[in-house]
């Protein structure tokens, strides 16, 4: 399914870029208008991203950054926007997840989780908005959020907390940054087959977990894209504040 809404040339920046589904959101703005930053921690993979997108006739900057170091978030923004203009569309997508029962679960790995997920988010969200406030320019945030933020399963207590965090943050940042003209909202993905959870999903876990979902499949990085463009563009200007699901009817199915 092709998905097709007009960027106008806006500048994005989407974290997690160099595999999965940000690699697949990059692709989707960048063949939607949008001038994209790839920002990720693997330069190499950033780099050959931007290659195949300006091969396409896109414009695609790769960016090294640590979401979870102040710092380096600041320098990939500016970076960023010194190339490209005003980064008016975020795309929160950097996460880890530790897939370990909680009493097996050591304190390295709980912050590790937390520290990516959650306050990466948040520092990018800052860098941004404190970015468009300075500029007097409105923006769209999207934070990649999770239906396991909205229901518990098991063996991910570290990345159902941060996704769960990452959700009341967006409601929050939502509230906080709307008088700016910027607004803030998640996408909260089921499960979505991509190269790193492809052999699981095959296997007899992912067969019954399968049985679980109304629409009776996992999802495709596609599947994600009608909402995704809808929330960062301006198709969804009175938006702000939302979480959309998109997982087949899974949250609506028996436990």
């Amino acid at each position: 399914m092709s998905m097709r809404i007009d960027l106008g040339g806006a500048a994005a920046l989407v974290t997690g870029a160099s595999s999965g589904l940000g690699a697949h959101f990059a692709r989707l703005l960048a063949a939607n208008g949008a001038k994209v930053a790839l920002a990720a921690r693997r330069l190499d993979r950033l780099t050959a991203l931007a290659g195949e997108i300006e091969g396409r006739g896109g414009r695609a900057l790769p960016v090294e950054c640590d979401v979870t170091a102040p710092a380096s978030v600041e320098a990939a923004v500016s970076a960023a926007e010194t190339e490209l203009g005003p980064i008016t569309i975020l795309i929160n997508n950097s996460g880890v997840a530790v897939a370990k029962r909680v009493l097996e679960t050591t304190e390295a790995e709980w912050d590790q989780v937390l520290d990516t997920n959650l306050k990466g988010a948040f520092l990018m969200a800052q860098a941004v908005a404190r970015h468009l406030k300075a500029l007097g320019r409105p923006g769209a945030i999207v934070n990649i959020a999770s239906i396991v933020g909205l229901r518990s399963m098991g063996q991910l207590a570290s990345y159902a907390a941060s996704k769960a965090g990452l959700i009341h943050l967006t409601r929050n940042l939502a509230l906080e940054l709307a008088p700016l003209g910027i607004r803030v909202n998640a996408l909260a993905p089921g499960y979505i087959e991509t190269d790193i959870n492809r052999d699981f999903l095959a296997g007899p876990a992912g067969q019954a977990i399968t049985r679980r979902i109304p629409a009776g499949r996992f999802g495709q990085p596609d599947d994600l894209d009608g909402a995704l463009l809808l929330l960062a563009s301006d198709a969804g200007r009175y938006i702000n504040g939302a979480v959309i699901p998109v997982d087949g009817g899974h949250l609506v199915s028996a436990l």
